[in-house]
């Protein structure tokens, strides 16, 4: 049985939908789909030692069956520089959760490291009760949010489909390089798309999926959020 199936067992034997961000980043690992360097903290002490090794500045966030939105309860903390930062984060966000839901759940909080800016992209999938696995594709920021700039495919896909789905939408000129931004890297993204693409098509079981946001360099991605729901 894979690591991937394990989750997904464990998850549904809990009685949950949603997969924890560390769940749902070992099974991006495990699809060969990059992400940002990571470790789980239990405590405050842990935090710090995870922080030192992955390097500053990093990210720390909640980890708790019961907080989706993890960033609406001060769940989230970004660009901390050091030792000293994180354990004030580590105590805050403890504090905000508590606040917020002092009977949730907590597994601990996720020590992240903190992608350098870049372009951003989003990569999807979602069940369709007509057509199954159903890939998306888009920019980050404003492309997704207000312009709606996005595709669609019926998974899988092939590599030329890909390409055409990046090719596609319409501000697909930021990603070729635009008035002094870098190119990205359009393999790296095709890459992505195909390893999605194999996921959802190996368990079907996947209702929704959501890599958001995907920063690409000029060569390389990072998956910085990954989320998971299940049937």
């Amino acid at each position: 049985m894979t690591k991937t199936s394990k989750i997904f067992m464990a998850t549904c034997k809990e009685g949950r939908k949603y997969l924890l961000e560390t769940e749902a980043k070992a099974v991006c690992m495990e699809y060969d789909i990059p992400v940002t360097k990571f470790k789980l903290a239990k405590n405050e002490a842990e935090a710090v030692k995870f922080a030192d090794a992955i390097g500053y500045p990093v990210v720390l966030k909640i980890v708790s069956p019961d907080i989706i939105h993890k960033s609406d309860v001060g769940g989230v903390l970004v660009g901390l520089k050091n030792a000293g930062g994180v354990r004030k984060g580590y105590n805050l966000i403890m504090k905000n959760v508590k606040k917020h839901n002092e009977k949730a759940g907590i597994v601990g909080i996720l020590v992240q490291e903190m992608a350098p800016s870049s372009t951003e992209v989003i990569v999807g999938t979602i069940k369709d009760p007509q057509f199954g696995q159903t890939l998306m594709f888009g920019l980050g920021g404003i492309f997704v949010e207000v312009l709606k700039d996005v595709t669609f495919r019926i998974a899988p896909v092939t590599a030329d489909e890909a390409r055409e789905m990046i090719s596609e939408v319409k501000a697909y000129p930021l990603l070729k390089g635009y008035r002094g931004m870098p190119p990205a890297d359009i393999d790296a993204i095709v890459k992505i798309l195909l390893s999605t693409s194999k996921l959802v098509m190996e368990h079907d079981e996947i209702k929704e999926l959501d890599l958001n946001p995907i920063m690409v360099y000029r060569k390389g991605a990072k998956t910085v959020d990954a989320r998971i729901i299940l049937e």
